[in-house]
């Protein structure tokens, strides 16, 4: 059985949906304090399977420690920790306390059950500052002040050290793009609260005219149009390269490797606006924010060394993404 954490997230549950698909059992942990259990409801009507849940606080060892008791875990996912940029210079403490505190117990319970094989999803803002073409050998800026930037470099670092000490590990490090879209045909999709963290969500909110204005932060910024670039990538290329790295490491021995999986085509936040707009055929009303921290101008990823280990490219557009994305939101605003 593989474990998932954060298994009701966005990440954590279309990583499960794809799994069940593929004729995997999956045991979902989460504390609902990103997620909601509808997103559990959804995934047991869409497979007609009774998925195992537990609702903990990955934090908790102990606890943790029970889940591998109760189920034959051999694989884990780490999806779960906090993610927002911005949020996390208002909130320091609470992401050095969870995101460091979710992967030292994971890697510990792991270390205890002698189950070491571990994929952590991780982001490409771990490399700290603007850059289109990042490859998993490049420095860290490690003198960002960003907490959530710094909490991931941080990570990373817990990761090679754990690997140093004992190498009888199979480590799997993805550093995701901006990950969108929804799950094949829109049979699931992002949960999207009343106040979402997101750019795309915020989006679709004003396209839905659930919300009157998109706020539009850091307009000067050292790109084409003065709006922040991204590497905009969908979901069901990350769930591909997700899975097609677990087959390979099937193959393998012991290792840590990192990669990058990301688009090679970056994406102004100005442009994504105006493909919602074209997506959805309604009107995106902005106003200027500012916003609480400094802004990364350019990020994008090489990913040759994704092709080389696995044959891997991103094969969905933005517009797709988009698309299916809209697609979800509006099944379930007809709810």
């Amino acid at each position: 059985m593989i474990l998932v954490t954060g298994g009701l997230g966005y990440l954590g549950s279309h990583i499960a949906l794809y799994l069940m698909s593929k004729g995997h059992e999956v045991v979902l942990v989460d504390n609902l304090s990103q997620s909601s259990m509808e997103t559990l409801e959804r995934l047991e009507y869409i497979t007609k399977l009774y998925i195992p849940f537990i609702r903990l606080d990955v934090r908790n060892t102990p606890v943790l420690q029970k889940v591998f008791d109760q189920y034959p875990i051999e694989y884990v996912i780490h999806t779960a920790g906090f993610k927002n940029l911005s949020e996390s210079t208002l909130r320091p403490l609470e992401y050095y306390n969870n995101n460091l505190g979710c992967v030292m117990s994971v890697l510990r319970t792991l270390q205890r059950t002698g189950v070491k094989r571990l994929v952590n999803l991780s982001s490409i803002a771990v490399y700290g500052e603007s850059g289109t073409a990042w490859q998993e050998d490049s420095a860290f800026n490690v003198v960002h002040q960003n907490p959530y930037i710094r909490a991931q470099q941080n990570i990373e670092h817990i990761l090679q050290d754990t690997y140093t000490a004992d190498s009888f590990w199979q480590i799997i490090n993805l550093r995701l793009s901006n990950v969108i879209g929804a799950y094949t045909d829109a049979q699931l999709g992002e949960w999207t609260p009343l106040l979402p963290k997101s750019v795309l969500p915020n989006l679709l909110q004003v396209a839905a005219q659930q919300k009157d204005v998109f706020d539009l932060f850091h307009e000067n910024l050292d790109t084409q149009d003065g709006s922040s670039e991204r590497s905009y990538i969908h979901i069901m290329d990350v769930l591909d390269a997700v899975y097609k790295l677990m087959l390979w490491s099937n193959t393998q021995k012991n290792f840590l490797n990192s990669y990058n999986v990301a688009s090679d085509q970056l994406t102004s936040l100005k442009q994504l606006i105006e493909q919602v707009e074209e997506v959805t055929q309604s009107t995106i009303t902005t106003a200027p924010y500012e916003a609480p921290s400094a802004e990364i101008a350019s990020l994008g990823a090489d990913t040759q060394k994704l092709k080389k280990e696995i044959d891997w490219s991103a094969n969905l557009s933005v517009e797709d993404a988009i698309r299916d994305q809209w697609k979800y939101y509006q099944m379930v605003l007809a709810k």
